[in-house]
C-alpha cells in the first residue's frame, strides 16, 4: 500500500518530460537548501535544533500557501530515515486514515523505522477524523505533522493541538524570492531553464507576482520559460512576462486570519491617526477582493467607536461614504470609502462614548430591574395621573437655560455613575465644559 500522492498521468497533448511541475523538480533535498523561515531553521532555532539533535516530534506547520510546509515534512522524513505517509484532508477520509495506521503498524512490526504521517490541509478534517489520530500519536505509532493555512487555535482539536508543537511559517520576502529565482535558473534539475536570462524589471515583476509564495514564483517562471521557448528567445523581458502571466490575484483569504489581521490593521491605523497606513490597508483589502460593503460597515463602526462626539462630522462622512458606494458601486464608489478613511484618521479621537456605553451595558446586565421614578412616568390617562405619574415633573424648556437644575433622571437610590467622561479633544472638549456647568447648577440647586 503506497499512500504517497501518485504523479499525474500525462495528458494527450502533454510532453511527458514536462509532466512534473518545476516547483516539484526543484524541491529542496536538504534542510540547508530551504530558502526562508530563518526564524525556525536558523542556527539555534527550533526546527534546526530538532534536525541537528535527531529528535523528531509531532507538530503543526501553520502558514500561507507556498512557504515550505510539505517540503519540511518530507525533509524530516528523509533526515530521520522515517517511513513517509502523506494524506490530504481534501481527498482523504476515515478509510485512508485506517490504511495509514495499518501501514504504520506494519512498519513498526517489521523494522525499527519511525513513521511520519503528514496531513496536508489538516483543518479540513472534522473533529471525529482529527480524533482518530490521537491514540496513535499518544502511543508513538507515528509522528504527526499537520499542515494548515488556517489558525490552529480555531481549526485543530484542542486535544490534538496539545500533543503537537505549533510552528508559524512566514511568506517569503522579496529578497528570498529573488534568491530562489536565481537558484532555479542555475539548477541542473531544471534543464528547461538552461540558458534563460531574466532582465531586472522582469525579475522584480516575477517576484512581485508571487506575493510571498515560492510555489507560485516557480509556476510563473515555468510559464515565462515556455513563452520564451515558443517565441524562440532566451531573454525574458517585462513584455514577454506580461504575455505569459494572466492578471495575478494577491493572496487574500476572505474570512480567514489574513482577512481579520488586515481589517484589524486598518482599524488600528485609523485609531492611531495615520492616514497613509489606513489608506494602505484599505487598498490592500480592496485589491484582495474584500467586499466594499463590509469595509463600509466597518468604517462606520470606526467612526462611532474611535471618533464619536469628538467630531460628529466623521459619523456623517462615514455614513455618506457607505451610501455613495451603494449608489456608484465599484470602482467609483471606492473613492468615497478611501476619503472617509482619510478623514477619520485625521479627526480628533475619542472613545468616551464607546466606553460609557460598555460601562452602562455591564452595569445593567448585573443590576436589578429598578422602578421608573414617579415624576418620569408617562401619564396618558386620568387613572395614571391620580396615581401620581408625572407629578412634580419639571419641563426643562420652561426652566432657565432650558435645564431643570437639581432634578434626577435616574432610578431612586442610584447614584450618578459618571460613565460618560468626555475627552479634551475636538467637540467633546466643549461638551465637557457644558456638562461641568450643568453639574454646578445642580449643586447650587441642592445647596441649603
Amino acid at each position: 500500500m503506497n499512500l504517497r500522492p501518485s504523479p499525474p498521468t500525462p495528458g494527450l497533448f502533454e510532453d511527458p518530460a514536462q509532466e512534473t511541475p518545476l516547483a516539484e523538480q526543484l524541491r529542496p533535498r536538504h534542510i540547508d537548501e530551504v530558502i526562508g523561515q530563518a526564524h525556525l531553521l536558523g542556527p539555534g532555532m527550533p526546527l534546526r535544533v530538532a534536525f541537528d539533535s535527531h529528535r523528531l516530534h509531532s507538530m503543526i506547520l501553520w502558514g500561507p500557501p507556498g512557504v515550505g510546509k510539505t517540503t519540511l515534512a518530507r525533509l524530516m522524513a528523509d533526515a530521520f530515515a522515517a517511513d513517509f505517509i502523506a494524506l490530504s484532508a481534501v481527498l482523504s477520509g476515515v478509510k485512508e486514515i485506517r490504511e495509514a495506521v495499518a501501514r504504520a503498524e506494519l512498519t513498526r512490526a517489521h523494522s525499527s523505522r519511525q513513521t511520519l504521517l503528514f496531513v496536508d490541509e489538516v483543518h479540513r478534517f472534522n473533529k471525529s477524523q482529527q480524533d482518530a489520530f490521537l491514540p496513535h500519536v499518544e502511543s508513538g505509532l507515528f509522528v504527526f505533522v499537520g499542515a494548515t493555512t488556517e489558525n490552529p487555535s480555531f481549526e485543530v482539536n484542542r486535544a490534538l493541538l496539545s500533543r503537537a508543537a505549533v510552528y508559524v511559517l512566514k511568506s517569503l520576502t522579496a529578497e528570498e524570492l529573488q534568491a530562489l529565482l536565481e537558484r532555479a535558473l542555475e539548477d541542473p534539475r531544471a534543464p528547461e531553464l538552461a540558458g534563460l536570462v531574466l532582465d531586472l524589471q522582469a525579475s522584480e515583476a516575477l517576484s512581485a507576482s508571487a506575493d510571498g509564495d515560492a510555489r507560485k514564483l516557480l509556476n510563473n517562471l515555468e510559464l515565462a520559460a515556455r513563452a520564451a521557448r515558443a517565441a524562440g528567445v532566451s531573454r525574458i523581458d517585462l513584455a514577454l512576462l506580461g504575455q505569459a502571466l494572466a492578471a495575478g490575484v494577491r493572496r487574500f483569504d476572505k474570512g480567514g486570519d489574513h482577512f481579520y489581521d488586515q481589517i484589524s490593521a486598518l482599524h488600528k491605523s485609523v485609531r492611531g491617526s495615520h492616514p497613509d497606513a489606513a489608506l494602505y490597508w484599505l487598498c490592500r483589502m480592496l485589491d484582495g477582493g474584500a467586499d466594499p460593503r463590509y469595509l463600509a460597515r466597518r468604517i462606520v463602526r470606526m467612526a462611532w467607536e474611535d471618533i464619536g462626539l469628538a467630531d460628529p462630522r466623521g459619523l456623517q462622512i462615514a455614513n455618506e461614504a457607505a451610501l455613495t458606494y451603494e449608489r456608484l458601486g465599484s470602482p467609483e464608489g471606492e473613492l468615497a470609502l478611501g476619503q472617509a478613511v482619510l478623514y477619520l484618521a485625521c479627526a480628533p479621537k475619542s472613545n468616551a462614548g464607546y466606553v460609557a456605553y460598555n460601562r452602562a451595558r455591564a452595569f445593567i446586565s448585573g443590576d436589578t430591574s429598578r422602578e421608573v421614578p414617579p415624576h418620569l412616568r408617562n401619564a396618558p390617562t386620568q387613572l395614571m395621573q391620580d396615581l401620581g405619574h408625572g407629578k412634580a415633573y419639571r419641563y426643562a424648556h420652561d426652566e432657565p437655560e432650558a435645564y431643570a437644575a437639581g432634578v434626577s433622571y435616574l432610578p431612586e437610590g442610584l447614584a450618578e455613575p459618571g460613565w460618560y467622561q468626555p475627552s479634551p479633544r475636538g467637540l467633546e472638549a466643549r461638551i465637557a465644559e457644558k456638562l461641568a456647568h450643568l453639574r454646578q447648577l445642580d449643586d447650587d440647586a441642592k445647596a441649603p
